[in-house]
């Protein structure tokens, strides 16, 4: 199971990450390009989960889950959240943060290097700057930015943005629980994931 849920988990959020591509290909609102980036992340960390449970984890696998999962996921739902706000800085902020999160993730050290089934604690490999830090503020950012546009939309969209909030809330559970391994911390990224969908693309 634990390597049959996340790749489960890749495959659910790769399908969602692709129709909100297309979704965007048609309305060009830019918004679901940076949606679509978040749940293509998820996609790719779920990947990288069944990766190191299938093979064993090394630091290639563990480069690429902190990367997608780590790095990514969360800022990228809060800059589609800020663009969906019409906030002007969200589009450029977030191509540089991504540009500096790809840098880091390749160079940064990996000391003691990563090995074994389990999945690895960043603590133990990864030096606070810059990586660790990095992801604190990205996440800390990006949640703090959906939730806040979900907050003040919830009027005009109370379906949509309480999904939202939901996919947010399941998302934070999930990476706190990371004692679940990574088949059950899978099936939160699942759950995520779909509410996370469904509350972009509801007009309600």
């Amino acid at each position: 199971m634990d390597v049959v849920l996340p790749f489960a988990a890749a495959l659910v959020s790769l399908r969602l990450a692709a129709d909100l591509l297309q979704r965007w290909r048609t309305r060009r609102t830019p918004e679901l390009l940076a949606w679509s980036g978040s749940l293509a992340a998820f996609a790719a960390a779920s990947a990288a989960l069944a990766w190191g449970a299938a093979a064993g984890w090394d630091d290639r696998a563990f480069r690429a889950y902190y990367l997608f999962g780590g790095l990514l996921t969360a800022p990228l739902l809060g800059a589609g959240s800020l663009l969906r706000a019409r906030i002007a800085l969200a589009a450029p902020t977030a191509l540089v943060y991504v540009g500096l999160a790809v840098g880091v993730a390749i160079a940064v050290p990996i000391d003691p290097a990563v090995a074994g089934g389990a999945i690895p604690d960043a603590a133990e490999h990864l030096a606070f700057v810059p990586a660790r830090a990095l992801a604190v503020a990205g996440n800390v950012a990006g949640t703090v930015a959906a939730l806040a546009v979900a907050a003040t939309g919830l009027r005009r969209r109370p379906v949509g943005n309480s999904l939202i909030v939901g996919g947010v809330a399941v998302a934070a559970v999930g990476s706190a629980l990371a004692g679940l391994g990574a088949g059950g911390g899978s099936v939160f990224t699942i759950v995520a994931a779909t509410l996370l969908y469904a509350g972009f693309v509801s007009r309600r």
